[in-house]
């Protein structure tokens, strides 16, 4: 059986240390001959290997270890075709234990010496039959066919077959409060937002229950439980929470991330795996604005000391980088420029007066600003007319003459073209690349950046319109 998708929606891991030494867990695999058998968990998105074991002379398959295995969930892996089951590692100090199964059915295994095991496989074995037994039932369902008479009837016999679930369920978690298998069954039952039948309008009991969602998401999921942090599904609910269910503005992103944050013991590993996450992921989008969100993970997080596993070196650096972005981030006064025109007369980038400026640091030779050149063209004949400059910089300033070669054979004179000769806009503007842009609005301060020049329109397309419905609520 090749990659069991049910049991990778349901059961997690975990990473509680049991108080005990070491793990011996033995494996048969009927019809199963090679070598070696590998043993894996995951942590956040990633799978990590964290044991192998070789064929004994009895054909089975022992893996040991001095120190015990984080509770979870592990896969146990054959080889060559990575087919693999799962076995559970919980907290009751069950780490010296034997499973069994077929090569030809890895999904229907056998524990002994484990009872956190033998609940799993129990429950597991509960689920593959209603699975069998409805089988029938989805045929029809997926039947194109069917009558709606016949499709109403099978949905609810269908029905039944999840109250049979949630009763099984209900009863694990009522008979064994405290293992793993209920932690996991609670952390992944359904929490549905109410219906709001007395809200007539749609979109306003849509609100109502995204609010709704948004404030009790993690009802059933205490963040608190270590076990939960190996868990595939945990990672995809967190960003499922983040990236869904908020809007993806930077101040929004923060605050939402803080809340997750603020669910976890600030000294557990879970803490410390998804702070690095969330940092990590700002540093790495391609969302503009979301070098906001690594300043804040830097202020709030490392500056402080709540990062405690940070070393001087690594906190320097990230400290260093949250300055740069620090001036430039969305909503900032974009730093002015002083620099001079083609004549050599002085001018400042807050000299010029516009409803939009649009900064374009470019380069002669840059293979992507010639790409750009068209496109900046276009956008500059359509709204130079709607109060749009563009202050355009050739990075280049050693070889200034092809600069202005390139402006006039391009047709790009109309732009206010400037140059600085000590090229101090490389660090105020954090010029890594070219070409690079900034949108400023008429107070200067920064509204976009780092897009592209076929988005300019778009964007300001859309920040007019935003204007346009400000001022209609404000009955302007």
């Amino acid at each position: 059986m090749k990659f069991l998708s049910l049991f990778a929606l349901l059961f997690p891991f975990a990473s509680v240390l049991l108080a005990q030494e070491g793990y011996k867990i033995s494996v048969d695999i009927e019809g199963y001959d090679q070598e070696i058998l590998t043993m894996a968990n995951n942590i956040l998105d990633k799978q990590y290997l964290m044991d192998t074991a070789y064929q004994t002379e009895d054909g089975s398959y022992l893996f040991v270890g001095d120190e015990p295995l984080p509770a979870g969930i592990y896969l146990v892996v054959t080889q060559p075709d990575n087919n693999y089951f799962q076995m559970l590692i919980g907290t009751d100090g069950d780490q010296e234990f034997s499973l069994s199964t077929q090569l030809t059915n890895l999904g229907k295994v056998t524990a002994k010496g484990s009872r956190e095991n033998e609940l799993f496989f129990g429950y597991m074995d509960f689920l593959n039959n209603m699975q069998e037994e409805s089988k029938p039932l989805v045929q029809v369902l997926q039947d194109s066919t069917t009558t709606d008479a016949r499709r109403e009837e099978v949905t609810k016999e269908m029905e039944g077959f999840d109250l049979r679930v949630k009763a099984k369920q209900d009863d694990i978690i009522k008979k064994h409060p405290a293992s793993f298998v209920a932690a996991i069954i609670r952390t992944n039952q359904s929490n549905n937002p109410p219906e709001y039948p007395e809200i007539a309008d749609e979109t306003e009991r849509r609100t109502a229950q995204l609010k709704w969602l948004q404030k009790h998401y993690f009802d059933p999921i205490d963040l608190k439980d270590e076990r939960l942090l190996r868990t595939p599904f945990l990672f995809n609910r967190i960003e499922y929470f983040v990236d869904k269910l908020h809007v993806q503005h930077p101040d929004t992103v923060s605050k939402t991330i803080d809340g997750v944050l603020d669910l976890m013991d600030p000294k557990s590993e879970m803490f410390k795996y998804y702070v690095v996450h969330f940092i990590n992921k700002a540093a790495a989008s391609k969302i503009v604005g979301m070098d906001a969100v690594y300043v804040h993970m830097v202020d709030n997080y490392y500056s402080n000391g709540r990062a405690y596993w940070t070393d001087e070196e690594q906190l320097k650096s990230m400290q260093e980088n949250a300055e740069r972005a620090r001036p430039l981030l969305i909503g900032k006064q974009a730093p002015n420029m002083k620099m001079s025109r083609r004549d050599g007369t002085p001018v400042e980038l807050y000299d010029l007066k516009a409803n939009y400026t649009i900064l374009y640091f470019w380069q002669f030779a840059c293979p992507s600003c010639k790409k750009s050149t068209p496109f900046m063209k276009e956008f500059y004949e359509k709204w130079k007319d709607k109060g749009v400059e563009i202050f355009s910089i050739c990075t280049k300033q050693g070889e200034i003459g092809k600069c202005w070669e390139y402006i006039d054979d391009n047709g790009i004179g109309e732009w206010l073209h400037a140059t600085d000769r000590y090229m101090r806009f490389y660090k105020d503007y954090d010029i890594r690349s070219t070409p690079s842009i900034f949108v400023l609005d008429e107070n200067k301060k920064i509204v976009s950046k780092r897009i592209g020049a076929q988005q300019l329109d778009e964007l300001l397309t859309a920040l007019e319109r935003q204007k346009e419905l400000e001022a209609e609520a404000s009955g302007k």
